[in-house]
């Protein structure tokens, strides 16, 4: 009966966490005349959505977020949906998701409880930025013409907005892990694990 429970309590979550994919695909994608990859509230979700449910969850949300807009939904910013949006410059981010997602709840599930903010903000740092920027430069080095520089250089000016991102995922994630105490392991002290 507990695991049941669970799996039903990690659906209602893995869809929520999806749903709220799809709330930030509202608000609209701003195009920035260097890059062919928007500026979303996406990302943010993407940090939210780690730090929040754990590797396991988070990336069964982004995968089932990814695979609703594989079929046709319009759920990323800008009303866009379909598998076409699998062959664009944006490619290596969208994958990157499952990823991000899965990285920054390991490596918050590994902090383990209670929630600490420097931690948080350094692990949605390392995933919200430094690997899904490396997803993504990847990605637009495979669907379009850019070099590396050209590719880097194009993604320099999302950088100070992740970097807001990441905090405000970390805040909130703090205020989460506070009010639902049960979604992160104890840590306990070095002593007691030996």
């Amino acid at each position: 009966m507990t695991a049941q429970r669970s799996t039903s309590r990690d659906l209602a979550l893995i869809a929520i966490f999806a749903g709220v994919m799809a709330a930030l695909g509202l608000v609209p994608a701003i195009y920035l005349p260097l890059t062919p990859v928007p500026i979303t509230a996406q990302s943010f979700g993407v940090m939210l959505t780690g730090a929040i449910l754990g590797g396991r969850r988070a990336a069964a949300s982004m995968t089932l977020f990814l695979g609703l807009v594989a079929i046709g939904l319009p759920l990323l910013a800008g009303g866009r949906g379909t598998i076409g949006v699998f062959a664009g410059p944006s490619v290596g981010f969208l994958l990157g998701w499952i990823v991000v997602a899965w990285l920054i709840g390991v490596l918050t599930a590994r902090a383990g409880a209670p929630y600490r903010l420097p931690a948080g903000i350094g692990i949605n740092l390392l995933g919200g930025v430094i690997v899904l920027y490396a997803f993504g430069i990847v990605g637009m080095l495979l669907r379009t013409q850019m070099t590396v520089p050209a590719a880097v250089l194009a993604n320099a000016p999302y950088i100070p907005g992740d970097i807001v991102k990441a905090v405000l995922a970390a805040v909130i994630a703090k205020g989460v892990h506070t009010a639902y105490p049960g979604l992160l392991r104890v840590r306990r002290p070095a002593r007691a694990r030996a």
